[in-house]
């Protein structure tokens, strides 16, 4: 009798168990924190931040690399799509989808410029002093109606160099449109434009090749001809920009901070 009991109460407790795992994630963060409240940082941005698909690998945007940095009270939703300005994003729905999901004490951080830049392409340019800001200032509004923080980054430079081996600028005024909208609005404001292109200069033309994507002809399977491009990150660029980004966070002592799992200087990669 007592064997029949033990055997029912192990039977009982297995059961308990499976119906527990079987539970739906409903808030998406299961996987991460088993269920805790955590404060969530949603990103929105370019192909510079998002995640880029396995057959573009070893290309990666330095969204993919933030959650590593954080302890398992903190989440990062990668919402950012290639080719997306700040227009297209919002056109698109995709700031609203965001905003659905947000709670208070979530984070919105905004990198946009590469392709707002692009002046042939209605659906995607903006005007730095004008329609940018317009742009961005709703992910500022529709953060702080649900109680989240939003935080402006300025675009992340471009590989680009003088004769002499100089970094040079790509962005033209959306940088400071940007930075000045911060002030303005006393937005949390992360100068990625500026961080980047002091982190390029210090390795200079040739080092920083590693951190993008360029590749010799037979050197990864999907891109068997090689490629040169100055604009994504290989997975090791990617994790210098997110770096940068924590980096820029740590500045701002934004409460995000406290759960750092490790400092961002003791990562800094020695400059040539």
């Amino acid at each position: 009798m007592r064997r029949k009991k033990a055997a029912f109460l192990c039977l009982a407790v297995i059961a308990a168990s499976v119906a527990l795992i079987a539970q739906p994630d409903t808030d998406g963060k299961a996987s991460k924190t088993g269920g805790r409240a955590v404060i969530t940082i949603y990103l929105a941005g370019d192909s510079t931040v998002a995640a880029a698909p396995r057959s573009r690998a070893p290309r990666a945007g330095w969204g993919e690399m933030l959650d590593d940095w954080f302890d398992d009270n903190v989440m990062v939703k990668n919402m950012a799509a290639s080719g997306r300005s700040a227009k297209s994003f919002v056109e698109e729905g995709r700031l609203s989808r965001i905003l659905r999901e947000m709670k208070k004490g979530d984070y919105l951080f905004i990198q946009f410029g590469h392709n707002d830049e692009k002046v042939n392409d209605p659906a995607r340019h903006t005007e730095p002093f004008t329609t940018y800001q317009a742009y961005l200032k709703q992910y500022i509004d529709g953060a702080r109606a649900k109680g989240a923080t939003p935080v402006l980054i300025t675009p992340v430079e471009r590989r680009r160099f003088s004769a002499d081996g100089r970094a040079l600028d790509s962005h033209g005024p959306y940088p400071a449109a940007m930075k000045a909208l911060a002030k303005q609005e006393h937005v949390p404001f992360i100068d990625l434009t500026a961080k980047s292109k002091q982190r390029f200069e210090q390795l200079g033309p040739e080092r920083t090749k590693q951190l993008f994507l360029w590749l010799a002809p037979g050197e990864h399977a999907n891109y068997p001809h090689g490629i040169e491009d100055n604009t994504h990150f290989h997975k090791r660029g990617a994790k210098e920009i997110a770096r940068l980004v924590v980096e820029g966070i740590v500045e701002l002592n934004l409460p995000l901070r406290r759960h750092l799992i490790r400092s961002p200087e003791r990562e800094h990669a020695p400059s040539r």
